[in-house]
């Protein structure tokens, strides 16, 4: 696999995200510590956003001084592109976590636990992902077509499908795993397994877990063969898909009290998947410049925040 990474960006990466993995769930996930506040969530929101853009600005300028500017600004701006594409995409990946939590009456102080395990997971998984996937890539060059058709059909699927009013248990995954653990009936305190009378159980909040986990898993099916739509750089695509992940536990409590108010972002999302898919199946016929790509991206985020908010302000009305 060809790579812009060399050691040293892959090793000076690992301690960043070491670092910043400390931070967030030594610190903010210390066991006893509370929920985030709306203001809270907000300014550690914005630091992770602020590191993110720092690494990329010394990416940058690493690259200008070894390879040239002009490979430094392809490189950076693909870095953006993918971030923004992750983070977009991100979001509704953390409504299907309050959904979880809400149908499993999860309360805020329990739900710091599986937010961080699942950060773990999802950093993990998307490791493996990533690698496997630019692999696959680099042997069958037609992958992307097959992921710019699956990134147009989801999109459409996005738009026209209807919200699931459907009751959570009655979900066959759901209903396997419950009746495939032995279970306790209520939540207890953070744990997830406890033992009663030498008989090992599992707790309602594992079983969120699980689910969490799943759900990362699904949307990065999406978000991973995005990105390669706009480098299959394996450095690049990791890189601007961890640093996204890595606000996640912030951008979860910044966004719990108002989801309602984002009501039309999945057509937003839908948008932006049908142009990436449709980008990949004209790749080898029209090349879309990065630059392009991200103008285009964030254009579509910022006219779906506009319209939601205008909407907002009728309804209020």
């Amino acid at each position: 696999m060809n790579s812009i990474g060399t050691p040293w960006l892959w090793g000076s990466f690992a301690v960043i995200v070491i670092a910043m993995l400390a931070v967030d769930l030594l610190y903010q996930g210390r066991k006893g510590a509370t929920t985030m506040t709306f203001r809270q969530a907000a300014a550690w929101s914005l630091i992770w956003v602020t590191l993110s853009l720092a690494f990329n600005a010394g990416f940058w300028w690493y690259l200008k001084g070894t390879l040239g500017v002009e490979v430094a600004n392809t490189q950076a701006l693909a870095f953006l592109t993918g971030y923004l594409i992750e983070k977009a995409l991100a979001v509704d990946n953390v409504f299907v976590w309050l959904m979880l939590f809400s149908y499993f009456g999860v309360p805020a102080h329990y739900q710091r636990r599986v937010l961080v395990y699942g950060v773990l997971g999802a950093i993990i998984l998307r490791t493996l992902m990533v690698f496997g996937g630019s692999w696959l890539v680099t042997q069958f060059q037609w992958l992307l077509y097959v992921f710019g058709a699956f990134l147009l059909f989801t999109g459409l699927k996005m738009a026209f499908s209807k919200d699931d009013g459907g009751d959570l248990g009655d979900k066959p995954l759901v209903r396997w795993l419950r009746g495939h653990l032995r279970m306790t009936d209520t939540i207890e305190n953070e744990r997830f397994f406890l033992r009663r009378n030498g008989i090992l159980y599992a707790t309602p909040l594992f079983l969120v877990l699980i689910l969490v986990e799943i759900s990362d898993v699904i949307f990065a099916v999406d978000s991973i063969p995005a990105i390669f739509a706009v480098t299959t750089d394996p450095f690049i695509v990791l890189t601007s898909n961890l640093f996204a992940i890595l606000g996640l536990r912030a951008m979860y409590f910044l966004l719990a009290g108002v989801a309602e108010k984002f009501s039309l972002l999945k057509y937003g999302l839908a948008v932006i998947l049908v142009f990436i898919g449709t980008k990949m199946m004209l790749i080898d016929l029209f090349h879309i410049p990065i630059a392009i790509s991200l103008g285009v991206v964030a254009s579509i985020l910022a006219i779906t925040l506009l319209i939601n908010l205008w909407v907002n302000q009728r309804a209020a009305r």
